[in-house]
């Protein structure tokens, strides 16, 4: 071990994702790309990255959407990227997601809700996103804020933790989200916050190189065993979603 190079020595895991190996739905109203094993899409070697188990790249049609429908001990978290999304559940909320919202749902005991493009000309894109629970059969909850997008240029803004009192939204489970939107050739090095967690990384615009890899639109990439990793962004006007999980 002696005359091995210290990044050899601590070299991190990786596993790529490149976006057109992921599952498609196509509902006609709805066109959905799955990062992981989810509805008619199964694969063995797709189930869940640590504790993260569905990411879904949703599109809804104009006047289409999801009825009533029930979830239960599962944290559920929506990310719009364009367009609004009406929401209703069986807590009493009805709201709107917009790009620059974050919405967290915790299904706990068990909830219903719909989610609804109330726009009939415009398309609403949004990530679906699961999370495994850290506790089960809790008090059903539901959550929604508004964050600033000028946070997070050239930077990684924090959107998502375990803890109540931090920025952004948050969940039942040790787990941090952050999104940045960077310049041409931007560095940033992004440090493990718990002990034993991974982070997946998701391209959402533009090109970035993450961990030696080479990352396009929607690429995913999940990257565990280390401490710490750089991005660097390949694009003017790249974005880029790290979702750090426990992988057991």
């Amino acid at each position: 071990m002696g005359n091995l190079h210290p990044k050899l020595a601590y070299m991190a895991k990786t596993i790529l994702h490149k976006a057109d190996t992921r599952g498609k739905a196509d509902h006609g109203w709805l066109q959905s790309f799955h990062s992981f094993s989810f509805a008619g899409y199964y694969n063995p070697e797709r189930m869940n990255f640590g504790t993260l188990r569905v990411l879904n790249d949703d599109s809804v049609k104009g006047g289409m959407g999801f009825g009533k429908h029930p979830h239960d001990n599962m944290e559920i978290i929506s990310i719009p990227l364009e367009g609004d999304l009406e929401h209703k559940d069986s807590m009493g909320n009805t709201t709107v997601i917009r790009k620059g919202d974050i919405q967290v749902m915790s299904a706990g005991t068990g909830i219903y809700h719909s989610e609804y493009n109330k726009n009939e000309q415009e398309t609403v894109k949004f990530l679906q996103i699961w999370i495994f629970p850290n506790k089960k059969n809790v008090q059903p909850r539901y959550d929604q804020i508004t964050l600033n997008v000028e946070d997070r240029i050239n930077k990684l803004q924090q959107v998502l933790s375990p803890n109540e009192n931090d920025e952004g939204v948050w969940v039942h489970q040790d787990a941090w989200f952050h999104i940045g939107t960077f310049d041409n050739e931007v560095e940033q090095t992004y440090r493990i916050k718990k002990s034993g967690n991974g982070v997946y990384a998701f391209v959402l615009k533009g090109k970035f190189l993450v961990e030696g890899q080479q990352l396009e639109h929607r690429d995913g990439l999940g990257i565990w065993d280390t401490e710490s990793f750089n991005i660097r962004s390949n694009e003017e006007g790249s974005e880029i979603l790290l979702m750090e999980v426990p992988m057991a």
